[in-house]
């Protein structure tokens, strides 16, 4: 095949009506990379929550020895 000939079949490709079992698997693949980027999400959001509730235990911890060492 030329690249013409290749050219050509691909702009008619693009141009030609999709059947309802493409919409639906390009559908499909678009829910897969949302569901995968929110479980990205959500384990960043999980491990931002741990972060901060250890800080908050260290600096009530710090506040607690500094309150300690002022008495």
């Amino acid at each position: 095949m030329t690249f013409r000939e290749t050219t050509i079949k691909y702009i008619k490709d693009i141009l030609r009506a999709k059947t309802i079992s493409e919409v639906i698997y390009a559908e499909l693949q678009e829910a897969h990379l949302r569901k995968l980027e929110a479980e990205t999400a959500a384990e960043y959001a999980d491990a931002a929550i741990e972060f901060n509730e250890r800080r908050i235990q260290r600096l009530e911890r710090r506040l607690h020895q500094h309150k300690q060492e002022v008495l």
